[in-house]
């Protein structure tokens, strides 16, 4: 008919119905014939099975029209102190930002929005912390609550032997054991440090050092230690590794510095207690424990390794040569005895005989004895004639 305007609206769909540009209502679905003339007449169809509804007047709509769309428009208008958290037939779907509005159809899903006021208590429930970001995890991506909950919440575990620091507003709130956390971000700074509680080690290499005697020194030094007061750490060092690598640094310079090359080389240990003694009681001031130190490498110049490899070495020749020389003095009082002890006793000097005899018969093959056991005591072996022998040269030179 000549100015009706034929309108379908589907089950899945609603309409919003303009005249002259002005709102007139909401159409539900069905069949609708409406007077057209001059063309003034205007229709919105909107998919209520993607429940949000974005209308650039959406606001202005609900509120100067409430009554005529309370039965299929749901508004939520979210504090600057609040968050919503958005559930579409009872799963979570969307985390509203404070200060946000949304409108929502009713009918085809249910949508329910919990509004959470986080001015004082912001740390997100542990039973929603699964459903937001770990949970979420092994989800897609693309989901709009897992993308929603990384953008809304500040996630940190802390693991074992660990402490977490939380600053809020750069201010240190909290000590956190280990565990996962999770706060919203909004209308605050979250930041959380973790502090490893464990035994740790630290390498202080390469330090070039003179030592009282002037030597340039290279030394290597290795320690362990340990956080004991998490809370001094964290708000009196902005770094406790480098404060420690300096702490160290100072005190090796100074305990080399006090003693010669040769001090150094014969007693490290020395060295190690004076160096720990230097730097446990400053680093403790800040919550620091140094458990152990220790002088791993000590590395001299080749112009002086050369030197002390010489200086050894005459070392080393000069011991060898006393020694020598003891070995012989005492081989020499050991023979000078022994004759004295033979001189005057035969039978003694007899069996002496009977040794050498016995030493010489082990280096010959075969021996030729004329005038039987006698000839072979009397005539093979005259010690006293040899022995006079000897002495009646001596007295002619």
């Amino acid at each position: 008919m000549l100015g009706l305007k034929l309108i379908d609206i589907a089950d899945n769909e609603r309409g919003l119905l303009y005249r002259k540009n002005n709102f007139e209502r909401v159409l539900a679905p069905g069949r609708y014939r409406l007077w057209n003339l001059w063309g003034r007449l205007r229709v919105e169809k909107y998919d209520i099975t993607e429940p949000q509804l974005e209308h650039v007047l959406g606001r202005f709509l609900v509120t100067t029209y409430a009554d005529k769309v309370k039965n299929y428009i749901d508004s939520v208008d979210i504090g600057d102190t609040e968050v919503g958290l958005v559930y579409q037939d009872g799963k979570i779907a969307d985390i509203l930002a404070p200060g946000s509005f949304r409108l929502y159809w009713k009918g085809a899903i249910e949508t329910v929005v919990k509004v959470l006021d986080i001015s004082e208590e912001y740390r997100v429930d542990s039973k929603l912390l699964p459903m937001l970001v770990t949970g979420s995890l092994a989800k897609n991506k693309n989901d709009q609550a897992y993308r929603a909950g990384i953008g809304a919440i500040f996630y940190i575990e802390v693991p074992d032997n660990h402490v977490g620091l939380l600053l809020v507003n750069g201010k240190l709130e909290a000590q956190l054991k280990p565990g996962n956390y999770g706060y919203w971000r909004y209308n605050r700074n979250i930041e959380v440090k973790r502090l490893d509680c464990r035994l740790q080690t630290m390498d202080v290499s390469g330090q070039e050092i003179l030592s009282k005697d002037r030597v340039s020194l290279r030394i290597n030094l290795s320690a362990s230690y340990r956080i004991v007061d998490t809370e001094k750490v964290a708000t009196q060092l902005g770094n406790y590794s480098d404060f420690l690598y300096r702490e160290f640094q100072l005190a090796l310079r100074e305990a080399v510095g006090t003693r010669s090359l040769d001090a150094l080389l014969v007693d490290k240990d020395a060295l190690n207690s004076e160096v720990e003694k230097a730097v446990k009681a400053n680093a403790l001031e800040y919550g620091l424990q140094v458990q152990d130190v220790g002088i791993k490498d000590i590395i001299l110049p080749g112009d002086m390794k050369e030197i002390l490899n010489q200086v050894v070495e005459a070392q080393k020749a000069a011991e060898a040569n006393q020694i020598k020389r003891r070995e012989e003095t005492q081989a020499t009082r050991s023979l000078h005895n022994t004759a004295k002890v033979m001189e005057g006793n035969p039978v003694l000097l007899r069996l002496k005989e009977l040794e050498v005899l016995e030493k010489v018969t082990d280096r010959i093959d075969r021996i030729t004895v004329y005038g039987g056991l006698e000839g072979v005591l009397q005539d093979l072996v005259k010690i006293p004639q040899a022995l006079s022998n000897t002495d009646t040269k001596a007295g002619k030179q």
